[in-house]
């Protein structure tokens, strides 16, 4: 038998780039962001949330459905299964998904998951913190459940301005309809418009307890997933402070009762500070023909004295300055740090010259005898095949670049064009008597202004360019504007839609195509290897 020799030196380089080897993949393991792994399955289940039997879409057996509680900069691996008789997507709602439209989750992005069928999204949570949701974005799915929370924790070493509360509490909050969401959706399809919500659910429900411990404080993130209708919050005998809204910490002012509108996340914390016993917590709409509410309870832990039903706290005034004066509070906090460690504040948004400004008016057509909802006049219509995937393959027809303009009213699939790093101003008019909501998928934006009126250009010395607040979604009062500056850094195809999901599904929405010539994987990834594929773009190479 041969036997090998090395030398003494020899030896001692292999050793060191054995070393060097091991602490290689060590640094590289260290450094790498988390993974999660989930497998959710989509089915429908029959539950009675307002009392009434009726179909609902459960994730997991769960309504709501699981919350995603995950970290800054986590990597989310999620295999969705899809058991439902329809095609079925999730959109991750304020996600900003960096780079990667292409896991969006809306129609214009993606392809929907047919019936028994699955997708596996993988997305992270990319330098952001806070509070957000999930929920359908197909079909009039959202009228069916299928929602849930999103919460991003900061990483341990980034400080929070704000002392650690003992526990969250979340709180998904929205208006609900005892009508099944196929016929919601067929009398939306023949020209109808949806009627009044049958009720209110916290959490699936029409009561719901939390319970803490005397002298502590808790932290209730608090979110918008109905369908039309802003609510007021409120808690008997607390007040709240308000430190986080979308991924953003404000200013900590203190508020009785608060108005939440559709599509909105907030977080608050609450100390328990009061004599011992039970209190109500309530949510009630706001701005509607129909008054609807629904009660929970905060529960000392040692309380042995229910809550009053004398003692509902009472709504603020049914007055719109009252709410435009409190979303005019609402401060960004300069000096706190955001999902990294440099301030808020170290971009100083005010000094920088737009180099685009529009201007976004919605409205309530008929178009061919039925109702629809439009931007500038174009109804937005849903394409088979997404837009993200027609721009990619280059197939010609799918859409539209035309910016939206007041003509007679028509239907398109509208997409606006624009540049990687532009500057834009968006005002969006609204010269309806109805509260809207705005949201921009892929990023979050500055809310500079509110008004009443026409806007004109003679309104931006009326602008906050020093601390206004960044979010995703913003509410427009009736016969009012309000003006959002955003800087487009994030490369792909970027829904902007109503908020108020008829109006969505009936045409208030389109695209925000932000490109750049060169491709470059520094600006945008290559569509994931599982893309689906459907409508023209089947039979394409990804």
């Amino acid at each position: 038998m041969k036997m090998a020799f090395r030398t003494r030196s020899s030896v001692l380089h292999l050793l060191l780039l054995g070393a060097l080897v091991l602490l290689s993949s060590f640094v590289t393991v260290k450094g790498e962001s988390p993974y999660k792994f989930y497998t959710w399955t989509v089915t429908y289940g029959v539950i009675s949330p307002l009392g009434v039997p009726q179909q609902v879409i459960l994730i997991n057996g769960q309504f709501p459905g699981p919350k995603l509680e995950v970290v800054t900069n986590d990597n989310i691996i999620l295999n969705l299964i899809n058991k439902l008789d329809q095609p079925f997507l999730l959109t991750w709602n304020g996600i900003k998904q960096r780079k990667n439209s292409w896991q969006d989750g809306v129609l214009g992005t993606n392809c929907p998951i047919p019936p028994n069928s699955n997708f596996t999204y993988k997305f992270q949570t990319k330098d952001q913190i806070g509070t957000y949701n999930y929920f359908p974005s197909t079909a009039f799915h959202k009228a069916a459940g299928g929602f849930g929370a999103i919460n991003i924790y900061a990483r341990p070493r980034i400080p929070i301005p704000y002392p650690l509360p003992v526990a969250d509490f979340t709180l998904l909050i929205g208006d609900w309809f005892k009508t099944n969401h196929k016929t919601l959706q067929q009398s939306l399809d023949s020209g109808g418009v949806l009627p009044s919500p049958d009720g209110m659910l916290i959490n699936g429900q029409t009561q719901t307890t939390f319970t803490g411990d005397q002298g502590q404080s808790y932290m209730l993130r608090i979110s918008n997933v109905g369908l039309s209708s802003s609510f007021n919050f409120r808690i008997q005998g607390h007040t709240m402070q308000v430190v986080e809204v979308e991924g953003s910490h404000v200013l900590q002012n203190v508020y009785e009762s608060l108005d939440v509108h559709v599509g909105q996340s907030l977080s608050v914390l609450v100390t328990l500070n009061q004599p011992s016993k039970d209190y109500y917590i309530v949510a009630s709409s706001r701005y509607t023909t129909s008054k609807l509410s629904v009660t929970g309870l905060l529960r000392y832990s040692n309380s042995g004295v229910p809550a009053s039903s004398g003692d509902l706290p009472s709504p603020p005034p049914e007055d719109l300055d009252w709410s435009l004066n409190q979303a005019r509070s609402f401060r960004w906090n300069l000096t706190a740090n955001a999902a990294r460690p440099n301030p808020q504040g170290s971009f100083h948004y005010g000094t920088i010259t737009p180099t685009k400004s529009f201007v976004f008016s919605n409205s309530a057509p008929l178009i061919s005898g039925k109702q629809r909802y439009a931007v500038n006049g174009v109804s937005y219509v849903n394409s088979e095949t997404p837009l993200k995937l027609a721009d990619h393959f280059n197939i010609p027809g799918v859409f539209s670049t035309s910016v939206p303009s007041n003509a007679p009213a028509n239907v398109a699939t509208s997409v606006v064009r624009a540049s990687l790093h532009d500057f834009l101003e968006v005002v969006f008019q609204n010269n309806e008597e109805s509260m809207q909501s705005w949201h921009l998928d892929g990023y979050d934006f500055w809310v500079v202004g509110f008004g009443s009126g026409q806007w004109t250009p003679e309104q931006r010395p009326l602008y906050n360019l020093v601390d206004a607040l960044t979010r995703h979604t913003t509410q427009v009062y009736p016969k009012s504007w309000t003006t959002i500056l955003v800087s487009l850094d994030n490369q792909g195809m970027w829904n902007m839609r109503s908020a108020i999901w008829e109006r969505q599904y009936l045409g208030q929405q389109f695209y925000l195509k932000v490109w750049d010539p060169v491709q470059s994987l520094a600006n945008e990834y290559n569509p994931p290897d599982n893309l689906l594929l459907c409508g023209k773009a089947i039979g394409r190479r990804v």
